[in-house]
């Protein structure tokens, strides 16, 4: 689908009290050219913006279409690590055994990737209501990441997030140029070479999974009861240990509840705390 040129923009409506307040002005800025020309196809009355990405990529919430609720993400050609062609397939194959949003388009031109799903129920783990309390929608995520990991199949699943696929990448980023100094402040004491020595002996699979691939507080959806909702996000998702989704996710739990509900967390999930397995994974994270 290409954006129509005479189509006008729709005005942003007010950024939502979720977003930080230090990336609301850059997502208040004109609407993307393609982003307009789906509220126009869809008739919505508003385009709020919803987030933004630290490599630059945006969500767009359209209100008040003649099909629903829509969001539209979007990110600019040739930006790295996102893929949103990928994600539309892989949302696509997965709605067959977990809650996730359903696909309705997506394309690519000389500008931009994007890609347009329907809302599904329930809010951001990040929003206000579950910020304020934290324990409750902790349980939630951790009860959705082990319905999710129980749920979708290995056997017949066409995507990887394997050690070896995700050291492909490491290996690029140092190659690039990278040092400890792009790392997160738990990692900067390591050399480059040390921290890459460190990843080529992980530790054994304790149990292989369909991964989400990026299952941090923001992109479990919570329902107004407390219960698990829905996941989003999930442009890397695939086969993995299930170290690799939990020691994200309880990763960015300290970032944005405290470091005090990792055990909720785990309790939640049903699984004891693994050190080695949160520190390895958590490096890859870091440099892959």
């Amino acid at each position: 689908m290409a954006p129509p040129a005479e189509s006008p923009a729709p005005q942003p409506a007010a950024v939502p009290a979720a977003v930080p307040a230090e990336i609301r002005a850059e997502i208040r800025a004109e609407i993307p050219a393609v982003v307009a020309a789906v509220a126009a196809e869809s008739a919505a009355t508003a385009v709020v913006p919803v987030w933004r990405n630290d490599l630059g990529g945006l969500t767009f919430r359209l209100d008040g279409g003649h099909d629903g609720v829509r969001y539209v993400k979007w990110v600019a050609a040739g930006t790295p690590e996102i893929d949103l062609p990928g994600e539309a397939v892989r949302l696509a194959w997965a709605q067959r055994w977990a809650v996730v949003p359903p696909v309705v388009d997506h394309g690519t031109d000389s500008d931009a990737a994007w890609l347009v799903t329907r809302a599904v129920a329930g809010v951001s783990a990040v929003d206000p209501r579950w910020a304020a309390d934290p324990a409750v929608a902790t349980a939630a995520i951790g009860r959705g990441l082990r319905l999710l990991h129980d749920a979708l199949p290995v056997d017949g699943c066409p995507f990887d997030w394997s050690v070896e696929r995700r050291l492909v990448r490491a290996d690029e980023r140092i190659a690039e140029g990278e040092g400890p100094e792009e790392r997160f402040p738990e990692h900067r004491h390591f050399a480059t070479a040390e921290a890459r020595a460190r990843l080529a002996d992980p530790p054994p699979v304790d149990r292989l999974v369909v991964c989400h691939g990026d299952a941090c507080v923001p992109n479990t959806l919570v329902h107004d009861d407390g219960t698990f909702a829905a996941h989003v996000d999930l442009g890397s998702l695939g086969t993995a240990d299930r170290w690799a989704d939990l020691a994200v996710a309880a990763w960015s739990l300290a970032e944005d509840y405290g470091p005090v509900f990792e055990d909720v967390l785990f309790d939640a999930y049903g699984v004891a705390p693994d050190a080695e397995r949160l520190a390895y994974y958590r490096l890859l994270w870091d440099m892959a």
